[in-house]
Order: structure tokens, then sequence, then C-alpha cells
């Protein structure tokens, strides 16, 4: 049994999509991990490293986002808020140190300290990754694809969005790079952590359309913001008051997205003839009916069978579903049954259900992951790690603009995989094995 699936509230609908918004937020600043060739030329000579050297450091970087499993395990007992805390904490202490080191108000660190701390602010990501993708998986369980291509799009815009802003407002100053690293993910996560808890997901078809189309409006405003990023780095050098109103302008850009959840209050507030102000006044309660709802255990798996899905809202067809599956089901004989019941108590999970790591490693869905992404995800790392120094080679003294440039077609790769690979899973019943191939093609 898991949480209610009655429709939630006006005010739990509003805050569960102002809570994707906040998620969208943290995702745009969580791609830390894609910026090191933007401050690894500076890191190399005031440390003395040679090249070796440094692509050590950025192998420890890497090194840290493999230390994730640690969060995907405290997902399963910590709440969403406690996680991203953990995480901006980290990230704080990580860059906070290589930013001592970068604008030298400390003498440089010995090489294995810098190594720690860079494996810390690789390491801080996975735990921001991690209490977003989650919580909004299961607030949106049947729009997962939509949910994932966004998420991880704004992580590939991330790069692009903190880049751009540190050419427009500080000149593309390494140490000015990495203090906006320490600072400004702890503020999101903050706010992220006020309003991003679980809430129970649409309970109808008529509300799973209205997602859909809201995830579209989301769609359209990430490629606007892509856009507008792309547009910035290919028209050049710019003054010192365009800079200014491209940062401000991003801004509004990265907000836009509360225009979903403002919708949404102003046509349910108005439909009930009810004032707008008044809401806020509510605001506590509805906070308190959605602390009572995470209270409650949450044991429905993030991924589930789409006829079981059916079956929830209908009630006679999971019950004549049941009685044909035992009707074509063969009678076990006695030591069948009585091995069953020592041996396979209780059953272990299917494809679509949430497992444990233990149960995960016994599926060979989860090794193909595996190996697809030890073979196909670090050429890509590689290639970002040393931006900068492949363009040193080219004869460019800055290369933000090439990094910011990778980072803006990584996200037209991510948004569109999601989308995509969800309309082929879901009209052409094209499974993982089918899809993952033309993937990497």
């Amino acid at each position: 049994m898991g949480v209610a699936r009655s429709p939630p509230s006006t005010s739990g609908a509003v805050i569960k999509w102002v809570g994707f918004v906040t998620a969208i937020w943290v995702q745009a600043i969580a791609g830390n991990n894609y910026t090191f060739s933007n401050y690894s030329v500076a890191l190399k000579s005031i440390l003395d490293l040679n090249q070796v050297q440094l692509n050590n450091l950025s192998v420890a970087k890497d090194v840290g986002k493999a230390f994730g499993l640690v969060a995907g395990f405290a997902s399963d007992y910590l709440p969403a808020w406690l996680i991203l805390l953990i995480g901006s904490l980290e990230g704080f202490l990580g860059y906070g140190a290589q930013w001592l080191v970068l604008s030298q108000r400390i003498r440089p660190l010995p090489y294995w300290q810098m190594c720690i701390f860079l494996c810390m602010g690789g390491n801080s990501t996975t735990w921001m990754n991690t209490a977003v993708l989650v919580t909004c998986m299961r607030n949106f369980r049947r729009n997962r694809g939509p949910v994932v291509g966004i998420l991880k799009g704004y992580i590939g815009l991330s790069t692009a969005i903190f880049t751009d802003l540190c050419t427009a407002l500080f000149a593309s100053s390494p140490s000015s790079f990495v203090l906006m690293l320490t600072l400004i993910p702890g503020i999101v996560c903050v706010t992220s952590m006020i309003f991003l808890r679980p809430v129970p997901c649409s309970a109808d078809e008529r509300e799973e359309n209205e997602e859909a189309q809201s995830f579209s409006t989301f769609n359209v405003i990430a490629i606007i913001v892509a856009v507008y990023l792309l547009a910035f780095d290919i028209t050049g050098n710019h003054g010192i008051v365009l800079s200014r109103i491209f940062a401000g302008f991003l801004l509004v850009l990265l907000a836009a997205p509360l225009v979903v959840p403002l919708k949404l209050f102003i046509r349910e507030r108005c439909s009930r003839g009810e004032p707008l102000i008044p809401y806020f006044l509510t605001w506590n309660s509805a906070n308190r009916q959605l602390q009572d709802i995470e209270k409650q255990p949450v044991r429905e798996p993030l991924l589930t069978n789409v006829e079981e899905a059916k079956g929830e809202e209908n009630p006679e067809i999971s019950v004549q579903a049941k009685a044909e599956s035992r009707s074509t089901e063969p009678p076990p004989s006695q030591s069948e049954s009585t091995e069953n019941q020592i041996v396979c108590s209780p059953n272990p999970p299917r494809i679509g259900e949430d497992h444990t790591i233990f149960q995960a490693i016994q599926k060979f869905d989860f090794w193909l992951l595996f190996f697809a992404f030890l073979c196909g995800v670090g050429t890509g790392m590689a290639v970002i790690n040393n931006m900068g120094q492949i363009g040193l080679a080219m004869g460019y003294v800055d290369v933000s603009m090439f990094v910011s440039l990778i980072s803006i077609w990584g996200f037209f790769g991510r948004i569109g995989a999601g989308s995509i690979s969800e309309h082929f899973i879901r009209r052409a019943f094209l499974d993982l094995y089918g899809w993952q191939p033309r993937n990497y093609l």
C-alpha cells in the first residue's frame, strides 16, 4: 500500500509545481562538474602542476561523482530537504577551498588536499541530483520521461549559465567563477528545500493531460534559454552595459517557469470564485497538510506498469486482470508451493519497481546500463575536462565560449532524449534494448 491516490488539493498542486520549478533551478546550478576547464589553467599555474597532475585533479573531481551511490542509499531514509542541505554544504566546502587558493587568499594547499576538495565538489552535485530526481519522478509518475528530460537538460545548460554570467559580470575571472560555484548552489538549494516535497501525483486522465501540456511549456522555456545563451556566445565581445542587460534578462528567463504554477493557482481560484490574496493567509495550513503527507511512508515505486496504473483508476479492470492471471497460471504442486513460500517470499521486484542496490545488481538491465555508461560517457568527460588545454594549444587564451557551446548542445541532446524516448516507448512500444543502440548512434 502506498500514499493515497486522491487528487491533490489546490494548494498541494500549486506547491507541487513550485517544487518542480525549484528543482529546475537546482539542476540549472548543479552542472559544475563540467566547468573545470574554465579555471583549470589558472589552477595549473598557481599550484605549479604539470599536465599529468592536472589530469589527476580532474579525475579526482570525477571520482566524487562515483560516490553518488551514497546519496542514493541516503534517499531511502532521509527527506529531500536534508539531502539538498548535505549537497550544498559539501559543495560550499569543496569549491570554497578552491576559491581561497585561486584568489590567493591562502597559500596553495598540498596536492592531496586539493584532490580531496575537488572530489567533494564533484560529489556535492550527486546529492542535489538525487533529491530532485527522486522527488519529481514520484510527484509526476506518469510523465517521468519529460521530467527527466527537462531536469537533465537544465544540468546541461548549467555550465553555459555559469560561464556566460561570469563572462558578463566578471570578465571571465577564474576566481570569481569559482566563487559563484561556491555561493549560488547553496542559495538555490535553500529555496528548493522549502518547496520540494512529496505530493500525490495526478489521479485521472484530465490531470495527466494538463501535466503534459505544462511540461511542453517548460520545454519551450528551456529552449528559449538555450537559444538566448547561444546568441550571446556567437555574437562576440559585448560592452559592460549590454553584458549587464544580458545577465538581468537571463535571470528573468530562469524565473519564467513560475508561470505554470501561477497560472494553475489563478485558474483554480477564479473557478471557485475566491479572491487571490486570502490564499496567502492559508499558506501555513497548506504547509501543515503537506507535512502530514510527508509523514506517511512512500512505498509506491518510481516506475509502475501501465496496466497496473489503469487498474488503479478502474477497479473492475484490475479485478478482471487478476482473475485472468489466476486462471491462466497452472496450479502448483505441493512441493513447489512449499519451496516458493520458503525461497521466493517476498517476491523480487519487477522491472519498473523500486529496487535495492543488491536487487538491482542481479538484473541484466542494470549491467546493460552500467556498461553503456562506462563506455559511452567517459570520452565526453575527457574532452570537457581538457578543453582549457586544447584551447591553449589552438591559440585561444579564453576557452569559456567553447565550454558554453558544449553545454548548450549537450542540453539539446538531453532534453530531446527524454521526450523522444518517452514517445517511442509509449507509442511504438520500443523497449530499452531497442532504444539504447539508437541513442549511441
